[in-house]
């Protein structure tokens, strides 16, 4: 039998699942994005069919970490990152899922009806928040404060094109059920955007008040 996982490699196991739930939901605002503008459903398809993979890494990491919150042997830098943690689960499940919204529309096939200018203005709202989750998600793994000024500017930007994208729909230049669907991917980008902030946030006040906290990903072997 196995010997039973130290609380310091209990706490080094949540720190990477949630390296790892980054980089998924990072693969799938991506790959949702170039299946949209693509329109290769199929790979949309494959993509909204990977929801109950993200919840079940998610249901693991909350359950394992608030186990972690009863055990004793857990030093108070370690129970602050645990907090953290919990604190930033839902931000990123909600983008899990606001990525999934997309490869749904995406797998109905909604980017081949969009005008030339809404589709460049979504490639531009894809990447954008492409870089925000990145910045995130290295800023997390390295335990780096700085990502804030960058994600919050970036979402500014985020925010401007929402607007023009908001614009484009009132303009008339699709069919109505084109426009209305049109409109929820506009506000799942922005939303997007808005829980990258508060994940920066997050990290940022993790990063300044670790102290012995549990190290960054790959440190604890």
């Amino acid at each position: 039998m196995e010997p039973e996982a130290t609380p310091h490699e209990r706490l080094v196991q949540i720190d990477r699942q949630v390296v790892h739930l980054f980089a998924l939901i990072g693969e799938d605002i991506a790959g949702a994005t170039h299946a949209l503008l693509a329109g290769d459903r199929e790979a949309a398809k494959r993509l909204a069919d990977e929801d109950e993979t993200v919840d079940a890494i998610e249901d693991e990491i909350e359950a394992c970490t608030l186990e972690m919150l009863g055990n004793p042997d857990v030093s108070p830098d370690d129970l602050r990152f645990l907090v953290a943690v919990l604190r930033m689960l839902p931000d990123i499940e909600r983008n899990g899922h606001l990525a999934q919204h997309v490869a749904r529309r995406a797998a109905r096939g909604l980017g081949v009806e969009l005008s030339a200018r809404s589709r460049g203005l979504i490639e531009r709202m894809g990447e954008v928040a492409i870089h925000m989750w990145r910045s995130t998600a290295d800023a997390y793994r390295a335990r780096l404060p700085g990502a804030v000024e960058l994600v919050d500017d970036l979402d500014d930007e985020m925010d401007d094109l929402h607007v023009s994208l908001t614009v484009e729909v009132v303009a008339g230049t699709m069919p109505l059920p084109v426009a209305v669907e049109l409109a929820m991917i506009a506000r799942f980008y922005e939303r997007f955007g808005d829980h990258a902030v508060n994940l920066a946030k997050r990290v940022a006040t993790l990063a300044g008040g670790e102290g012995a906290a549990t190290p960054p990903c790959g440190d604890g072997d």
